[in-house]
């Protein structure tokens, strides 16, 4: 199946979608993900104060005490909260687990779905800390420790973005793969066709990758799966600096060292320093090595997900 038309099962906050659930009755829609990033996706909602039972609307609530501990506390009448969604978030981890997700954006500053800096607030009073994480959030996060997850407002920035994306394209692949009964010789094709992606994200982890796929016959497969797919998703959690896709763009010209004339590969490197200068956008070098790809027919190029990942409709390379 392409997976590029083969929808993505993402997790979401609900309010996110546009739907009427916060503690004011309203909602926080999210353009970029329903309109751009909704086209590729299957989203799974959760909002967990609706979902533990709570009234729309209803009062708010906040976290209140340590940071590692805070209870989720009502902020006039100071009703707690916390057993009633820790209760809950535990079964509806587990329900989301049972639906093989790619990933999850939750709703930041939430005292429910705040993945990172959100507010607690002293038991006794006084400022609050931007330190905690949110009740359900904690849940899931704790539970799938390797899944890409973010905030919506995180993903306003082009380099995060890209990276989320391209983590829950490659956690798709993974999916498949795993959907087949993969072999040893599955696993190679699959390492084979990463091995770019994952030399612009961590050139050490690939190459312990490759050595752990090399001794797949000396060790019980289930535990190379459990231990490839761990590298995997920590390399690919890891920035593609502009440094690290330039080698990559260098390690990819030595592929046409035949067919291109001087002017040709001057013209390239042209192109990637300027990349790397900031001045051009990844897209111009990678469009421009699609091309040779196609014109001379580079099967091995053309099974690399470094270079057709996700849909160009996501224009994740187009900023510099």
């Amino acid at each position: 199946m392409d997976i590029q038309n083969q929808k993505i099962k993402i997790g979401i906050s609900s309010c996110l979608l546009g739907n009427n659930v916060r503690y004011d009755g309203g909602h926080k829609y999210d353009s970029w993900l329903v309109e751009i990033l909704g086209a590729w996706v299957e989203y799974i909602p959760t909002c967990p104060e609706v979902g533990c039972g709570l009234p729309v609307p209803r009062e708010a609530m906040r976290l209140v005490g340590e940071s590692d501990q805070p209870r989720l506390l009502t902020q006039k009448t100071m009703i707690d909260h916390t057993e009633r969604m820790q209760e809950w978030a535990k079964k509806q981890v587990a329900k989301l687990q049972a639906e093989d997700l790619c990933g999850f954006v939750f709703k930041s500053q939430s005292p429910s779905s705040g993945m990172e800096r959100v507010k607690v607030y002293p038991a006794k009073g006084g400022a609050a800390s931007k330190t905690g994480v949110g009740i359900f959030a904690k849940a899931f996060l704790d539970a799938n420790p390797l899944l890409p997850c973010e905030e919506e407002g995180r993903l306003h920035d082009p380099g995060l973005r890209e990276n989320f994306i391209e983590r829950i394209f490659i956690m798709q692949h993974w999916r498949n793969l795993m959907a087949n009964k993969p072999k040893p010789g599955d696993l190679v094709e699959f390492h084979t066709h990463l091995k770019l992606m994952m030399m612009a994200h961590s050139p050490a982890h690939y190459k312990i990758m490759g050595k752990l796929v090399a001794a797949a016959a000396l060790m019980p497969f289930d535990k190379v799966l459990e231990e490839y797919f761990e590298l995997l998703m920590t390399a690919s959690k890891k920035s593609a600096t502009p440094s690290k896709h330039q080698n990559v763009l260098l390690h990819i010209l030595g592929y046409f060292k035949k067919e291109l004339t001087a002017e040709e590969k001057a013209e390239l490197i042209g192109l990637i320093d300027q990349y790397k200068a900031g001045l051009l956008p990844l897209i111009v070098p990678v469009t421009m090595f699609n091309h040779y790809v196609k014109k001379y027919d580079k099967a091995y190029l053309a099974g690399q997900h470094y270079l057709n990942l996700h849909p160009a409709e996501l224009k994740l390379r187009n900023h510099c």
